[in-house]
Order: C-alpha cells, then sequence, then structure tokens
C-alpha cells in the first residue's frame, strides 16, 4: 500500500476519533440537561409544598374566624338573657340583637361562599399540580428514554468505532510490515 493511502487511512482515523470525542460531549450535555429537569422538578414539587401550607394557613384562619363568630354567637344568647331580666331596654336590645344576627348571617354566608370558592379553588390548583407534575414526570421519562437510546447508540458506534480502528490499525501494521 501506498503512502497516500496509509495517511487517507491514518487521517480517517482522527476522524472517526474526533466523532468518538464529540458523541462523547453530546452525551455529557444531555447528562447536564437531564439533571437541570431534575432540579426544576424538585423545584415545583417545592413550591407545591409551599402553596399546600399557604392555603393550610388560610383554610385554619378562615376556621378560627368562624370559631369567633360562633362565640360572637353565644354572646348574643347571653345578651338574649340579660335583655329577659331587664323589661325597659327590651325593644333597644332586641333591635341590637337582630342586627347583630343579620351580620352574623350575612358574614356567616359571605364566609361560608368565600370558603366554598377557595375550596373549589384549592381543588383545581391541586388538579392543575398534578396535571403540571403528571407532563413533567412524562418529560423526564422521555428524556430519560431518549438519553438511554442515545448512549445506547454512542455505545454502538463507539464500538463500531473501535472495531473499525483495530482493523485498520491491523491493516497499518501489515503495510508497515510489507513496507519494510
Amino acid at each position: 500500500m501506498s503512502k497516500q493511502s496509509f495517511r487517507d487511512l491514518k487521517n480517517e482515523i482522527e476522524l472517526k476519533s474526533a466523532e468518538i470525542d464529540e458523541l462523547a460531549l453530546e452525551l455529557e450535555s444531555k447528562n447536564e440537561e437531564i439533571n437541570k429537569l431534575k432540579l426544576y422538578s424538585t423545584r415545583l414539587k417545592y413550591e407545591k409544598k409551599n402553596l399546600e401550607d399557604k392555603l393550610d394557613t388560610k383554610i385554619d384562619y378562615d376556621k378560627a374566624r368562624i370559631k369567633e363568630l360562633d362565640d360572637l354567637q353565644e354572646k348574643l344568647a347571653e345578651k338574649d338573657a340579660i335583655i329577659d331580666d331587664k323589661h325597659d331596654q327590651v325593644k333597644y336590645l332586641r333591635t341590637l340583637v337582630d342586627d347583630y344576627k343579620s351580620q352574623i348571617k350575612t358574614t356567616s354566608e359571605e364566609l361560608e361562599i368565600q370558603l366554598r370558592k377557595i375550596s373549589k379553588q384549592y381543588e383545581e390548583l391541586l388538579h392543575q399540580k398534578d396535571l403540571i407534575i403528571e407532563k413533567q414526570d412524562d418529560m423526564i421519562n422521555n428524556l430519560t428514554k431518549s438519553n438511554e437510546e442515545i448512549v445506547k447508540s454512542n455505545k454502538t458506534n463507539i464500538i463500531s468505532l473501535k472495531l473499525q480502528n483495530e482493523k485498520y490499525q491491523e491493516i497499518i501494521d501489515n503495510l508497515t510490515k510489507t513496507n519494510k
């Protein structure tokens, strides 16, 4: 074999080595991308937990407000007993009690409506969160599968290139021996 053919084979080996290096860099890049997605998923789970904690706090606050309203209802009952004892203030105090009851009822109804809205929003948020997590899990699974396929393909290519490299090395060795 001529020196030109030898140089061509050597150049082709160098090209194949460069291709192997390029594939290794691409694999490393894909691994970094997967790690970033895993971090993003973890951050979303943390944000979900924070939202749940905030919602729990809001629900606890609303429950405390309802308890305060129940306590206020009890105080009104006590005032009714006092009104029975004080006949001269009955009409005035009854009007006040009726006004308080009306306000409490209105406030209770408004709070119930708000609580229903909050519960509905919470359910919607949980549903949206579940959809987001499901989509992210699908994306991560797809990326992981894609990465595994790339890794398998790269391993196959590397093995093939190594075998070709060994064949070329044998040819070069044989040519070198023949040319000597």
